[in-house]
């Protein structure tokens, strides 16, 4: 997230935004963990970021999916 975006967001909204982070492995758990995150919290999403990162090791690929919430 940019600087310019993160500075409008707490002029913005100041004090009552809030952010959350979710990291998993695979992309199935990381669409369950936002959907529960949603519906267990029921919050007012401002802005999602979302990013796929690949690790080698050897012969084996590792993924890492996330994602960043920004709420009130």
């Amino acid at each position: 997230m940019t600087f310019l975006s993160i500075n409008f967001c707490y002029i913005t909204f100041g004090d009552i935004m809030k952010v959350r982070v979710f990291d998993e492995s695979h992309e199935k758990d990381l669409e369950e963990a936002i959907n529960n995150f949603v519906e267990d919290e029921e919050p007012k999403i401002l802005d999602i970021k979302f990013s796929v990162a690949i690790g080698v090791f050897s012969e084996e690929q590792v993924f890492c999916f996330s994602a960043l919430i920004l709420y009130e």
